[in-house]
């Protein structure tokens, strides 16, 4: 009820506009992030919204996040990064509401919540070259609380050609399509169900700078995307942190999740590679006082058998290069040891594959490289044979977690970490 009436407040004031004059001692910090990625083929918008030469031609579609800090004033990014060469994006008309019941991947809306979301000082519509981002005008008064879910409502008129798009397919939440400009629907229980984002990239909050310690990024791969959790839960291990957190009587953090399914920190998988797209995906975004590194097991997993020290030797090279990269801003980053991945059947569990696992994971421990470390491998191994997850958090493939592993994994993060180094570090660490 209260995050109703912070809609409310705002309902006869300006939507637009920018959060200017005098410093107010606020910045823009994200409240929620999702790592842009080319589309691919198999996880495309179902026909109608893909036709034969264009996707999206008058296309609604609805889709839900949870912010993960308060901000009284927020604005949205809409990604057109991967389309094609000259497939321009055309957003019609955008809309923003809570859902209803707050409920995660919910179709609807409650009504009295719905704001029009407006574009480079009071367009409401917008033209997204391809390779581009478009951020929208302030939306003010919306008094988001942390752990809110919001529904972010977009209109395609024209539709973008080709079936190059931007989007995320492991949302773990439900997204709805229909056709026709149902911006203020409050209803679309008659939409298609995808469980999977679209052009939707972040969502940033004006907030006071007493009230915020900045932003928590997490650069991972699936099992930090949270493939094995629950649809629409938001019980990823970020999502189970960010309320270890919240218990602190409001952290003044927020999570940002910047993962996807087979990312790799060599080289590109789904997704660019980690170590090219930390400038995108932690460096772009403001207010970024702390990163958590958890990758590489898409490395050792991938890796040619006669190349597996060279890839471990690479992984450590790459760390440092990541942790240089940081520093140089000032950012705290905290190295996370790689979970296990071995069981009958797994080829990432393969002899050889194991060896890179554990002298990497030593590297992580004992270098001294990182800031601090989070101890995931310790957390999360059977203790009968520290090859493999325990049974009762493996999902089955010996690789990905349940929610009660992924809890496990919250519970490891150190929350004194947040604290010693809130004044960010030096640079030349």
């Amino acid at each position: 009820m209260a995050i109703l009436r912070g809609f409310l407040l705002g309902l006869g004031l300006a939507l637009a506009g920018v959060v200017k004059g005098h410093d107010d001692g606020s910045q823009w910090v994200d409240l929620w992030a999702s790592m842009p990625q080319e589309v691919e083929p198999h996880n495309l918008p179902p026909a109608p919204f893909t036709g034969e030469d264009s996707i999206y031609t008058n296309t609604t579609i609805r889709q839900t996040i949870h912010l993960t800090q308060p901000a009284p004033h927020i604005r949205l990014s809409l990604s057109n990064e991967f389309g094609g060469p000259g497939a321009d994006l055309h957003i019609s008309a955008v809309t923003i509401a809570l859902p209803l019941n707050g409920t995660a991947g919910a179709s609807s809306i409650q009504p009295k919540t719905l704001r029009e979301v407006t574009f480079s000082g009071g367009s409401k519509s917008f033209t997204i070259p391809n390779g581009a981002i478009a951020i929208s005008d302030p939306i003010r008064n919306v008094n988001v609380k942390a752990e809110t879910n919001l529904a972010v409502t977009i209109y395609i008129q024209q539709g973008q050609q080709g079936k190059r798009i931007s989007g995320h397919p492991g949302s773990r939440t439900s997204s709805w399509f229909i056709n026709g400009d149902q911006t203020k629907s409050t209803d679309l229980s008659e939409a298609v169900r995808v469980d999977r984002w679209f052009i939707l990239s972040a969502v940033e909050g004006w907030v006071e700078k007493k009230k915020t310690r900045g932003s928590l990024v997490i650069v991972g791969d699936s099992i930090t995307d949270g493939r094995g959790s629950t649809t629409n839960g938001n019980d990823r291990w970020p999502d189970q942190l960010l309320r270890r957190l919240e218990k602190q009587r409001g952290s003044g953090i927020s999570v940002i999740n910047q993962a996807a399914g087979g990312n790799r920190i060599l080289a590109d998988g789904l997704g660019p590679n980690a170590l090219g797209r930390i400038g995108r995906d932690v460096l772009a975004h403001n207010g970024v006082k702390y990163v958590i590194v958890f990758e590489g097991v898409n490395d050792l997993g991938t890796a040619a058998e006669g190349d597996l020290v060279k890839t471990g030797d690479r992984l450590i090279q790459a760390y440092e290069q990541i942790i240089a990269r940081l520093h140089g801003h000032g950012i705290a980053v905290f190295g996370a040891t790689i979970t296990p991945m071995s069981g009958p059947g797994q080829a990432y569990g393969e002899p050889k594959r194991e060896e890179q696992r554990v002298r990497v994971n030593r590297w992580i421990r004992t270098s001294g490289r990182f800031d601090a470390v989070i101890d995931f491998d310790k957390a999360v191994r059977d203790p009968k044979n520290e090859t493999r997850l325990r049974p009762e958090y493996d999902t089955g493939d010996y690789l990905h977690l349940n929610p009660t592993g992924y809890k496990a994994m919250a519970e490891a993060v150190d929350l004194r970490l947040f604290e010693k180094f809130k004044d960010g570090v030096s640079s030349i660490v």
